[in-house]
Parts: structure tokens; sequence; C-alpha cells
């Protein structure tokens, strides 16, 4: 059976999330946290918490053993962008894209 969270929204480029979850992916749940806790970027404590969610609701929703529980798969979209404008020379504005994504982790025994 396969368990799965979903963390929306987030406001981490889905470029820059996917360089983390690659790292993670078919690893055990205690060996993907162990890699994520000891990553400089600030990050991995989001997927962290995203990883810890998906092992929690397996544990408590279909009563699977925490150790047992392996990342089958792990991947971010894209989410919906928030535009922004910044002042450019000759009393101009330019675009800003403040990108954003869903991450899904889904765990199996």
């Amino acid at each position: 059976m396969e368990v799965r969270a979903v963390a929306r929204y987030t406001g981490i480029p889905a470029r820059k999330v996917r360089l983390l979850l690659d790292m993670v992916r078919g690893k055990k749940v205690d060996e993907a946290l162990n890699i994520l806790k000891f990553m400089p970027s600030p990050k991995a404590k989001l997927v962290a918490k995203l990883v810890k969610s998906a092992a929690a609701n397996a544990e408590n929703n279909y009563q699977m053993t925490p150790t047992d529980l392996k990342i089958v798969r792990i991947f971010a979209n894209e989410a919906p962008f928030m535009k922004r404008f910044r002042p450019v020379s000759r009393g101009r504005a330019a675009g800003v894209l403040r990108r954003s994504s869903h991450i899904t982790v889904v765990v199996s025994e």
C-alpha cells in the first residue's frame, strides 16, 4: 500500500527542490531523514518535514511500521507564480516571477 503526503504552494522553486529530492529518492525513510538533516540548504528542512509527515500517515492510518518504509516516489511540480514588478531605467517596470512548487512524497513498505 502506498501512502502519500503533499506540501502545496511552497515558496521554493521546483527546480531548486528537485536537487534535494534526487538525493533521497528510493532510500529508506530513516536514511533519507539522516541525509536531509546534514544538508546545508534551508529547503531541506521542509522536505524532511514532508517525509516525516508521510511516515506518520502510514503509521497512524495504515498501521505500517516506520522502520520498514521506503520512499517510492518523490517529486516537485510547478505551482502558480506570484507576479511582481521591479522598477527599471527610464520609468519603466520589469516583470518578476516568484516561482512556487507542490511537493509530493509517496512511501511504501
